[in-house]
């Protein structure tokens, strides 16, 4: 189905503070070191081509939620509100740009009829199975909808569910793929308006894989002290430990110095056996969110753009080594008045999990938000980020490390692309996700999209997605 070119602007669903409010710039953050010394970046760029958006894709919406991963052989980019596919060798379009309710066709409900966005894309490595989702919101039952495909082939057929949430508004979805689930969080809203907590599900991945018959679900609802919880999403070859139950993520909106861990088990054979336990508290270095968590990331314009710093940014990256496994994490943090990114990298989480390096990156006064980082077989790291001020317009910049860098530094800092443009007209949203994501065929290989403008404007964005590889990473 041809993308309808019709704007709306998403409006952004807050999460409540249990802090009280922290005024910008007054709340030291002890990992920042703006004197230290950055080594030059490791990483190479490969691949650079505009995804969906100006010219050639008449933008429906605000903000694009871009998002996408590479499979066998193709990349699926998504965003708010349609899906295009290419081909991973040469950037070349194989199909799209499509209304993302395409998928549903001839399956009837809201997900054929309604096609609202927060959308997913990705890839199952295991399976050779894409997963796609997205949310269907328009009327009550709220509903969210997920297509498995059947093969590696993006563009052959799937296997298609649709999950019935009543009057609870299953905002901000947020997906990862686990050997015996595809995990998915929520923001749960009453009636679309009250905030009633983080909602968790468990996807019965093998009968969504493997029969196509509909997949029973398994949920926990938690009060409204926790929002904004990531599910892990596996990387690399090798799986978690037998039975590891999915970690579950978010920082703790109480304190601002600990990272809230559950651990999901779920039991299909004996659903009143699968648990929910948590949170565990991991302390970590005491931080204030940018903009106060809302509205304050300047560009060459007098419209600020969100910092949507309430919570962390998508996706929660697992990566088993064999003799320790990690979790990999950032948010967007308060810097003496500007936005910064923080990263972490969690050791151990099914045991004694631990912060095992931490940092927060801003070498200047720019704003640095809407991060998105994943880790390489070698442990390396790539963090992507739209970066902006008062004189530069919104960027996409990209830094990393190597594994045999110095605990929480990150290096020098290079630049996808330079926006030639603000976003105005009233409207606000940036983002609202971004997504690095690691090639299947070599796990060396990372791709990175999100926004960008090339003129200033509303609903006029463009995006960008580009390769990376750090030179000591090769294929076994």
């Amino acid at each position: 189905i041809q993308p309808k070119s019709a704007h709306k602007d998403h409006p952004v669903k807050p999460l409540p503070h249990r802090h009280p409010p922290r005024a910008l710039g007054r709340v030291p953050d002890l990992l920042h070191r703006p004197s230290a010394p950055l080594l030059p970046l490791a990483a190479t760029v490969g691949l650079s081509f505009d995804g969906m958006g100006v010219p050639g894709y008449a933008v429906t919406g605000a903000p694009p939620d871009t998002n996408g991963s590479a499979g066998a052989t193709q990349y699926v980019q998504w965003v708010n509100t349609a899906f295009s596919v290419y081909n991973k060798a040469n950037a070349a379009l194989l199909y799209g740009p499509a209304d993302g309710s395409t998928l549903w066709q001839g399956f009837g409900g809201p997900c054929e009829t309604e096609n609202s966005g927060d959308p997913i894309a990705l890839y199952d490595k295991a399976a050779q199975r894409w997963v796609l989702s997205q949310f269907a919101v328009e009327s009550q039952p709220y509903s969210q909808c997920v297509a498995v495909s059947t093969t590696s082939d993006a563009m052959g057929t799937y296997r298609r569910f649709a999950y019935n949430f009543g009057n609870a508004f299953n905002d901000y979805p947020k997906l990862g793929v686990w050997p015996d689930a595809y995990y998915v969080t929520f923001n749960i809203f009453t009636g679309g308006q009250a905030f009633a907590g983080a909602k968790v599900c468990a996807f019965d991945r093998n009968q969504m894989v493997g029969s196509g018959t509909p997949g029973p679900i398994q949920c926990f609802q938690l009060d409204a002290k926790y929002g904004g919880l990531l599910p892990a999403d596996l990387d690399g070859r090798t799986p978690p430990p037998a039975g590891a139950p999915n970690y579950v993520l978010a920082f703790d909106d109480a304190t601002l110095s600990n990272l809230n861990l559950w651990r999901f088990h779920v039991d299909w054979a004996n659903p009143t056996a699968s648990t929910l336990t948590g949170p565990s508290q991991i302390p970590v270095a005491p931080f204030s969110e940018a903009c106060g968590g809302g509205t304050c990331v300047a560009q060459p314009d007098p419209q600020k753009l969100d910092s949507l710093a309430d919570r962390l940014m998508y996706r929660l990256a697992y990566r088993n080594f064999g003799t320790s496994d990690s979790l990999l994490v950032n948010h967007a943090v308060d810097v003496n008045g500007h936005a910064g990114v923080r990263w972490y990298e969690i050791k151990n989480p099914g045991s004694s999990p631990t912060i095992y390096q931490q940092g927060t990156y801003s070498p200047d006064s720019s704003h640095r938000w809407m991060g998105s980082v994943a880790m390489d077989q070698r442990g390396n790291v790539l963090l992507g980020y739209s970066a902006s001020s008062a004189s530069v317009f919104p960027a996409i910049r990209y830094t990393g490390r190597l594994a045999s860098d110095p605990l929480g530094a990150l290096q020098a800092e290079a630049t996808l692309t330079q926006g030639s443009g603000a976003q105005n007209g009233g409207i606000s949203r940036w983002g609202d996700y971004s997504a690095m994501a690691l090639d299947p065929a070599d796990d060396c290989t990372f791709w990175y999209t999100t926004e960008y403008l090339k003129s200033t404007g509303s609903f006029n964005w463009s995006t960008k997605v580009g390769t990376f590889r750090f030179p000591n990473c090769s294929c076994p």
